[in-house]
């Protein structure tokens, strides 16, 4: 049974499309509560778990960090600022046979992989703050 679409989701959903920046929940909470403060942080974790396991949006697991939303939903891989916290999408193609070589490997059924990239970004190397 598909979620309702209240006003509270479509205002989650819009508030991370606009932000475009894979925030955190606490990140689309503090942008949602500046204009709506009457949508508690509750509502918004909720809403941007339902989203995310409905496909609507992505949900982007940090290695040693929270997790960021993503409002693309297609396979991509993403990159991760060491210094600053920074997640940028990394539009590169897919490695097409990894899966199979793990599942060969392994011995696992394989449903899918996640890559992510560390490094520093321009912002932070533009600061001179290179080390890591």
């Amino acid at each position: 049974m598909p979620a309702r679409n209240t006003v509270q989701r479509q205002v989650i959903e819009e508030t991370l499309r606009s932000l475009a920046n894979h925030p955190t929940a606490d990140e689309v909470y503090d942008a949602v509560h500046a204009e709506h403060p009457s949508i508690g942080k509750a509502t918004v974790y909720r809403t941007l778990g339902r989203l995310s396991d409905e496909g609507t949006i992505g949900r982007v697991r940090i290695n040693n960090g929270a997790d960021r939303f993503d409002h693309r939903t297609f396979s991509h891989y993403h990159v991760r600022c060491v210094r600053c916290g920074r997640v940028d999408d990394v539009m590169i193609p897919l490695l097409g046979d990894v899966d199979e070589a793990a599942a060969r490997a392994s011995g696992y059924q394989i449903c899918g992989h996640t890559l992510q990239f560390d490094g520093i970004c321009p912002a932070c190397q533009a600061c001179g703050e290179e080390r890591g």
